[in-house]
C-alpha cells in the first residue's frame, strides 16, 4: 500500500508540474502573439523606411549654398480622432492605439526635428461641446506626444472647425487657442521656410477668417521678396536667407480629380474618377493661383482626400504631394511622409505602416497554430495514460 501511495503522489506531482508547464507555455504563446501584432510589428514594418537622401543634382542653382544642417521633417494628415457620435467604442480604442503605436515607433526610429499634422485632427470637432473638445486636445497630445527636441505644428481641417460656410469665430478661435494654429503662419528653421495655411480661409469673400488670412499672406509674400531682393518698396523685415517655401495645408490645390495620381496609395479606380468640387475636395482655381503667385513654393503638402497623390504643381515649378489619412479607419494602407530639407534642396518619401489586413491574418494564423499545438499536446498526454 505504501508503494502504491508513493507512486500515486509522484504521478500527481508530475501531472501538476506538467499542467503548470503547459499553462505557462500557452500563456507565453498568447502573450508573444499579442505583443508582436500590437507592438513589435510596428518596428518591423516602419524600420524598413529610411530618411530620403539629398541628390546634389536636384540643388537649386539660384539659391546660394550655406552651412546649415538639413532639417528633418515628419508629416501626417487626417488622424480623425473619433468623438462620442461616430464609431463604436472599440473602433475608437483600436484606431487610436494603432495611430499611437505607429507615431511613437516612427518618433523613436527617426527622431525628426519638426512634425506637421495637416488637418482633421478630430472627427467631430466642428460640432462637439467644449468639454469634449478639451478631451480631444488632451488625447491628441497624449497620442502624438513628441520629445522636447522636436517641435509639433498643426494646420486646421474642415472636421476641426467646419467647411467655410459653417465656420464661426468661436469654433475657429477654440481650435487656434488649443493648438496654436493661426490661419496663416510662417515657420523658418535653418533657412527653410514652411508656410501653414487654413484652407477654409481662402474663399476670397472678405469673411472674418479670409480677410486676416489674405493680409498675413501678403506680409509673408513681402518678407520673402525683401529677403530675395525682389521688392521695390520699403522692407520692414527680412528672413535670415531666402529659399523657396514649403506650402502646407489641409486641402489639395485645385485639380479636377485624382485621375492623374498613380501613387501606391492612390485612390481606387472608381473614386479616382470622381470629379472634385472646388472648396470641398480641393481649393478653388482662384485660391490656388493666389497661393502659387504669393508663396511660390518648391513643394506643396496636403491631405483631406484620404488618398495619396504626387503631381507637378499647376505652375510647373515644383510638385504637390497629398498624404493619405493616418488612420486605418479611412485607409487600408495609411502612411506618413519623411522629408529632408536644405535651403536649396530637398528629398521626400512616404513610409508605409502595418496593414490592418496583415495584422488580422497574423492573429488568425497565430491562433490556429496555438490551437493545433494545444490539441497535439493533449493528444500525446492522452496516449501516454
Amino acid at each position: 500500500m505504501l508503494i502504491i501511495r508513493n507512486w500515486y503522489l509522484n504521478f500527481s506531482s508530475m501531472r501538476r508540474r506538467s499542467n503548470v508547464s503547459f499553462n505557462i507555455k500557452t500563456f507565453v504563446g498568447i502573450t508573444f502573439l499579442f505583443l508582436y501584432c500590437e507592438y513589435i510589428i510596428y518596428y518591423v514594418v516602419i524600420s524598413s523606411c529610411k530618411w530620403p537622401e539629398l541628390n546634389p543634382a536636384n540643388e537649386d542653382p539660384t539659391i546660394a549654398k550655406n552651412n546649415y544642417e538639413p532639417v528633418k521633417v515628419m508629416v501626417l494628415a487626417d488622424t480623425h480622432l473619433l468623438g462620442s457620435r461616430n464609431g463604436h467604442w472599440f473602433d475608437k480604442l483600436r484606431r487610436e492605439w494603432q495611430m499611437h503605436r505607429a507615431f511613437q515607433t516612427a518618433m523613436s526610429l527617426f527622431k525628426p526635428d519638426l512634425v506637421f499634422v495637416l488637418g482633421d485632427l478630430t472627427d467631430e470637432g466642428l460640432y462637439c461641446s467644449d468639454a469634449e473638445f478639451e478631451y480631444y486636445v488632451k488625447r491628441f497630445y497624449n497620442l502624438f506626444a513628441v520629445p522636447e527636441t522636436t517641435k509639433l505644428y498643426v494646420a486646421v481641417g474642415n472636421h476641426d472647425i467646419g467647411f467655410h460656410y459653417r465656420v464661426s469665430p468661436y469654433l475657429n478661435q477654440r481650435f487656434v487657442a488649443a493648438f496654436n494654429a493661426p490661419a496663416v503662419q510662417l515657420i523658418s528653421v535653418k533657412g527653410n521656410h514652411f508656410v501653414l495655411v487654413n484652407s477654409m480661409a481662402l474663399e476670397g469673400d472678405g469673411c472674418f477668417l479670409c480677410q486676416p488670412a489674405e493680409h498675413q499672406l501678403s506680409r509673408i509674400e513681402k518678407k520673402l521678396k525683401c529677403t530675395k531682393g525682389d521688392y521695390s518698396g520699403k522692407c520692414d523685415s527680412k528672413l535670415d536667407i531666402y529659399s523657396k517655401p514649403i506650402l502646407m495645408q489641409h486641402y489639395p490645390l485645385y485639380r479636377k480629380s485624382d485621375m492623374e495620381c498613380d501613387d501606391f496609395d492612390a485612390a481606387p479606380d472608381p473614386i479616382k474618377r470622381e470629379r472634385f468640387r472646388e472648396t470641398w475636395e480641393c481649393l478653388s482655381k482662384e485660391a490656388t493661383t493666389q497661393l502659387l503667385n504669393q508663396i511660390k513654393p518648391r513643394l506643396a503638402l496636403s491631405g483631406h482626400t484620404h488618398h495619396g497623390c504626387t503631381r507637378p504643381l499647376p505652375n510647373g515649378d515644383g510638385i504637390e504631394i497629398t498624404l493619405p489619412s493616418f488612420s486605418w479607419r479611412n485607409k487600408e494602407n495609411p502612411n506618413f511622409g519623411l522629408g529632408v530639407f536644405t535651403p536649396n534642396n530637398y528629398a521626400f518619401t512616404k513610409c508605409e505602416m502595418p496593414k490592418e489586413f496583415t495584422v488580422i491574418i497574423l492573429y488568425i494564423i497565430g491562433v490556429i497554430i496555438l490551437l493545433l499545438w494545444l490539441l497535439c499536446t493533449r493528444y500525446k498526454k492522452y496516449k501516454l495514460r
